[in-house]
């Protein structure tokens, strides 16, 4: 497979991560929050903050996702070992980590304020650790190619 078809395949990845994260953030969470107020009424001062906490965890995702649509172009423009990438990848682990800190203090503080309930608390953490696990891998990965464009950088100064 050539560069520009595994780029090709990358942004068709990328586009369908990102139209499921849309129905989900734009349809499903809002159609659960309305389906668990229907059988339980006296969650109705729960649903808002929930909502909001939900919808801004979402936006780091995205974010992500633009930065894997840039990294996607530049492999099919033949530039997969560069600092530009290096970049993009420090980028998407500084997200994550900032979206796994944020869903766990949140999850931490409704449970606090009376609006959740231990057990969420506690299965929360799977996507916690989910969100540690891409920002570790996305930070190695970004060192990783810095050595390699170090590496090519010596190559090519070498006759």
């Amino acid at each position: 497979m050539d560069q520009k078809t595994l780029a090709w395949w990358l942004k068709a990845v990328i586009l369908g991560i990102g139209i499921c994260g849309l129905v989900v953030f734009l349809w499903l969470v809002p159609f659960a929050g309305k389906g668990i107020l229907e059988g339980y009424p006296e969650f109705e001062g729960w649903y808002l903050p929930w909502f909001i906490f939900l919808e801004i965890s979402g936006l780091p995702c995205f974010g992500v996702l633009c930065f894997g649509w840039k990294i996607a172009g530049n492999i099919g423009g033949d530039r997969s070992f560069s600092m530009e990438n290096a970049g993009f990848l420090k980028k998407i682990a500084y997200c994550a980590a900032g979206d796994t800190v944020y869903f766990f203090i949140g999850n931490i503080a409704l449970w606090l304020c009376g609006m959740s309930h231990p057990v969420v608390v506690l299965a929360s953490l799977v996507i916690d650790f989910v969100g540690i696990a891409v920002s570790v891998s996305s930070a190695g990965l970004s060192l990783l190619v810095e050595n390699a464009v170090k590496l090519k950088e010596e190559s090519e100064l070498t006759i």
